[in-house]
């Protein structure tokens, strides 16, 4: 299983820690709908399956 460290409903900055990329990086993820969440509030939280499967997806659009 994959962030199997993280809990089942991150922050936006625990998408950041966990993929490696900034904080601005990972709002504008949620900000383009590239990663799946949820909006409680202000608050913005994402299931940890939405980061999953956006890590799946992405495999298929690597660029070098």
């Amino acid at each position: 299983e994959m962030f199997k460290e993280y809990p089942d409903i991150l922050t936006v900055p625990q998408v950041a820690q966990a993929l490696g990329i900034g904080r601005k990086a990972a709002y504008a993820l949620v900000k383009d709908k590239k990663l799946g969440h949820i909006r409680v509030g202000r608050t913005i939280k994402v299931p940890k399956f939405s980061l999953e499967e956006f890590i799946k997806t992405a495999r298929n659009n690597i660029v070098l």
